[in-house]
């Protein structure tokens, strides 16, 4: 039967790809579908039944540009799939009508083809800007095909690593993966191979592997997209990895709020079951692997691999000392290697195409591609890879395609709310771990939020430190109390009254969070403090020495005013005000109640620009710090 996977795989690939019917693809990962996938195929179905009852729908994962989606592709009978962006019920009747009945390609809609070529006066998609510059090696089936498929994966070459690690010994495919050069793709960039081999040497049985899914990080959605896109990559590195260490038992630890990922790793595993490749003999051979999903409650600790263990286990999620690792002491006990999503993700191209050849991309210490999530103030926001050494300018600029709004760039963050906030400056620094670390940043599991000049980073640095210290365990005191005092400061320097001494303060509490903190989220939460106030001293100092605010963010640092010659009377900003604070007469001048403006800037952002008459001002020192 084994033979027989690829060939069957293939069959149905090409017939789905040659179909003498038309196909649509639909993007119906979590971000296609929060921008209303759900209804456009409902629409799609429903134009369908008119024009083509016999036409596919095929779900996909996300290729990539957020931005545009509903992303749908139309493949019309002997043709590559034509992608049309920013769909909904109403427009994607009118593309399936203008293509599959009048012969209309809409060529200034169409995206791209998801071709290597153009085709039909259309050029390739993956010549568009945001994918030309991407390398696409772990995100290669995403958007692509059907992820609940599993003869899609054989297809494209799916299990064909984990039946090559199958025929070499344990310790061949470690040395494969060593060659490779691959480092763990959840933050800390420890060497995969090494981790491997501590465990495989450790004494105890049974030995588990863990694959850490509970991405926590706010605008992260690597991990989620790719187990929702291609599921079965992830599975098969489970298997290569765990017949490498010589567990038999796998857990796959992801967070209840990503339903969709839960729902096709559960179809995926039942599929593997119904072809040998999961259970007992996988593939015919003397491997047994089993794999269970455990499902995380969504604290941000929990990524920490031994307060993840813990879960597991029943308990509650907290850190304990290390050593012993995990890897000679972790589940129940026993020998444990945990991966990340992406690690575990890799590890089919590497058996594939070898270790050499994989170590071929990348910087000299960080071989690869990396995943990350663009997002914040950048034109082009979603999902991209890119080989490590990758400057942030082109990440930025070329793929992301600038900042929003022109506006100018100021800084981005990498690696969440426990990374650090990189200026503008930097804006050449090639990423990967080392480079990162010495910026005061990290890798992380690849969270890049962009930010522009009308950003505060006195309030960046509020806003994730506030949420590092609410997902804090407690259970350490520099981590329970140090947070909480720094985050003080912080509160009084955006409310204008700090003091000059805040600044060394904050350094000195941060440094021992840093130091005294039991696990990785005490002793990296102080990045965002410390890096903001390492490159935007500056702002820190007009917070507490002039009570402004530069960016007008901080509402206690500045108030709206109407200008009286100014204003037309147009009302505008009256009807839009939330709290009624705005008073006055059609046509004549209005006035701000201070006492109640709860400055949400309605009444600014709705000015017409004839009149631009609301205006922000600073407030005074001496009104600041009363």
């Amino acid at each position: 039967m084994e033979a027989d996977y690829w060939k069957r795989g293939a069959e149905r690939w090409k017939a789905l790809l040659e179909s003498d019917v038309p196909v649509i693809y639909v993007g119906a990962a979590s971000c296609g579908r929060a921008a209303g996938a759900a209804k456009v195929e409902e629409a799609v179905r429903a134009k369908l039944g008119d024009l083509s009852p016999t036409a596919r729908v095929v779900e996909v994962g996300c290729i990539g540009p957020c931005c545009l989606e509903p992303l749908v592709y139309v493949q019309r009978p002997g043709k590559a799939p034509i992608v049309y962006g920013d769909q909904s019920p109403e427009t994607v009747a009118v593309v399936l009508e203008s293509v599959l009945s009048k012969g209309d390609l809409l060529m200034d809609k169409a995206l791209g083809v998801l071709s290597e070529g153009a085709q039909d006066g259309i050029p390739s998609f993956y010549e568009h800007p945001m994918l030309k510059p991407q390398t696409r090696l772990v995100l290669r089936n995403c958007g692509i095909i059907d992820p609940v498929e599993i003869d899609h994966y054989f297809a494209r070459e799916g299990y064909l690593g984990l039946k090559r690690a199958l025929s070499m010994s344990p310790e061949e495919v470690v040395e494969e993966v060593r060659a490779s050069g691959l480092r763990g793709r959840g933050g800390a960039g420890f060497p995969t191979s090494q981790k491997w081999t501590f465990c495989r040497k450790a004494q105890g049985d049974p030995k588990y592997l863990i694959c850490n899914a509970d991405e926590g990080d706010p605008g992260a959605f690597m991990n989620r997209s790719l187990l929702e896109g291609d599921p079965h990559a992830v599975l098969e590195g489970m298997l290569v990895a765990a017949y490498a260490i010589g567990a038999s038992h796998g857990y796959i630890y992801i967070r209840d709020e990503y339903p969709l990922a839960i729902e096709r790793l559960s179809h995926a595993l039942q599929r593997m079951r119904e072809h040998g490749l999961l259970g007992q003999k996988v593939m015919g051979t003397g491997f047994d692997f089993d794999i269970t999903i455990k499902r995380g409650a969504g604290a941000f600790v929990c990524g920490e691999e031994t307060a993840l263990m813990a879960s597991i286990e029943g308990r509650r999620g907290m850190p304990r000392p290390r050593p012993p690792f995990p890897a000679q002491k972790g589940l129940w006990g026993k020998p444990t290697v945990i991966n990340n999503v992406e690690t575990l993700g890799t590890l089919p191209n590497i058996m594939r195409m070898g270790g050499a050849a994989y170590a071929g991309r990348g910087s000299e210490k960080a071989k690869g591609t990396k995943t990350f999530s663009l997002v914040g103030k950048v034109k082009r926001t979603g999902l991209i890879e890119v080989p490590f050494g990758t400057p942030l300018r082109k990440i930025i600029f070329d793929i992301g395609g600038g900042i929003l709004n022109d506006r100018g760039f100021k800084a981005i963050q990498s690696g969440g709310p426990s990374g650090g906030c990189i200026p503008a400056s930097m804006v050449d620094l090639e990423v990967d771990y080392e480079r990162l670390t010495q910026a005061g940043s990290i890798m992380g599991s690849g969270g890049l939020v962009v930010m522009d000049e009308d950003t505060c980073m006195v309030d960046v640095a509020h806003y994730f430190l506030t949420f590092t210290q609410n997902e804090s365990c407690g259970k350490c005191s520099p981590c329970r109390i140090g947070t909480r005092r720094m985050l003080e400061i912080l509160e009084r320097i955006k409310k204008g009254v700090g003091e000059e001494q805040d600044m060394q303060r904050l350094t000195e509490i941060a440094q021992t969070v840093k130091d005294g903190s039991l696990c990785g989220l005490g002793q990296t939460a102080p990045n965002p403090v410390l890096t903001t106030l390492r490159y935007f001293h500056d702002e820190y100092e007009e917070h507490i020495r002039d009570g402004r605010c530069r960016a007008k963010v901080c509402k206690d640092l500045f108030h709206y005013e109407i200008d009286p010659e100014k204003c037309i009377g147009c009302q505008i900003c009256f009807k839009k005000c939330p709290v009624s604070a705005i008073s006055g007469k059609p046509k004549g001048a209005h006035t701000i109640d201070q006492a109640r403006c709860v400055k949400c800037g309605l009444c600014y952002q709705s000015c017409p620009p004839k009149a631009k008459a609301v205006k922000r001002a600073d407030n005074g020192p001496d009104e600041v710090k009363g």
